[in-house]
């Protein structure tokens, strides 16, 4: 496929590194080790429930949502290369 400027391949690698990317920041952001019975934000109990199916957890649903809004980062980099960004 021609592919104008890139070499064959590189869309894929592109892709693959895109997956990469976001599987690590996935692990990363896994809780680890023994789970707290209280939140270690706002000190709210965390149900048993929530313990068993997080293994590791520290906070609360509400400050667990709270904490991935606020990691909800753009990397500012288009790995497409559409047209529309290059036009900016």
């Amino acid at each position: 496929m021609a592919g104008g400027w890139s070499r064959d391949g590189a869309v894929q690698e592109q892709i693959d590194a895109s997956v990469e990317d976001a599987v690590k920041l996935a692990r990363s952001r896994l809780p680890d080790g023994e789970g707290l019975t209280h939140c270690q934000a706002c000190e709210y109990v965390i149900p048993e429930a929530r313990r068993k199916a997080v293994p590791g957890v520290r906070l609360c649903i509400s400050c667990q949502s709270e904490l991935e809004e606020e990691q909800t980062i753009s990397t500012g980099f288009n790995r497409r290369g559409s047209k529309d960004s290059q036009l900016k």
